[in-house]
């Protein structure tokens, strides 16, 4: 196409995780950020933050997406893309040593007395929204820029090399599928430059 355009697609959820491999304390800013990797690799077409929140999301959160969205110089001008967090009920779950099914309990439920309901939260829809966007604007983009780990993305990367897009991975050293990686074109690892993106 010939138009140059780079899409940068952001997992929240990892780089949230990801970030504190460079340090318990450390956080970085996402204007920052952005600033970063279009000073590295070029101007940046469209960026999209997914993520999974609970419903409703705190003020906090809705600040935050609110600043996220706000156009240079106060904020990153990243379109927030927000799924609900999926609660799922536990009462068991599966022990490799023992090869079955194991009863799970709350440390603080009394011995006796009412059983403390347990429950896993999980990031439900951002790997398939990442996918979608990834191919649905594959005709307006032609670099990939990917701030996610999941090998699970896998297929759509692939199917897109095939369509000539470059892929780039914009990711922290930790948690980051090598197959992924095996398939960037460009790896710019945040860790390399994590004090110039570091929030204060």
């Amino acid at each position: 196409m010939g138009n140059g355009r780079r899409l940068w697609l952001i997992d929240a959820g990892y780089l949230f995780s990801a970030q504190l491999s460079v340090g318990a304390s450390y956080a970085f800013d996402y204007k920052r950020l952005r600033e970063k990797l279009e000073e590295l690799g070029g101007p940046l077409w469209r960026a999209y933050y997914l993520n999974s929140t609970p419903n409703p999301p705190s003020d906090a959160q809705d600040k935050f997406h609110s600043w996220m969205r706000t156009a240079p110089p106060i904020g990153p001008k990243i379109i927030t893309k927000l799924y609900r967090l999926k609660t799922i009920g536990v009462d068991e779950a599966y022990c490799d040593n023992c090869q079955g099914m194991v009863a799970v309990r709350c440390e603080q439920q009394p011995a006796t007395g009412q059983r403390h309901p347990l429950a896993r939260r999980e990031q439900k829809g951002v790997d398939v929204g990442i996918a979608t966007l990834a191919l649905t604007l594959a005709p307006e983009y032609e670099t990939l820029l990917l701030s996610s780990g999941d090998g699970d993305l896998l297929d759509a990367v692939e199917h897109l090399s095939q369509e000539n897009k470059r892929f780039e991975l914009a990711v922290f050293k930790s948690g980051v599928s090598t197959e992924l990686q095996a398939r960037a074109d460009a790896i710019y690892w945040i860790d390399d430059f994590a004090e110039d993106v570091a929030r204060y």
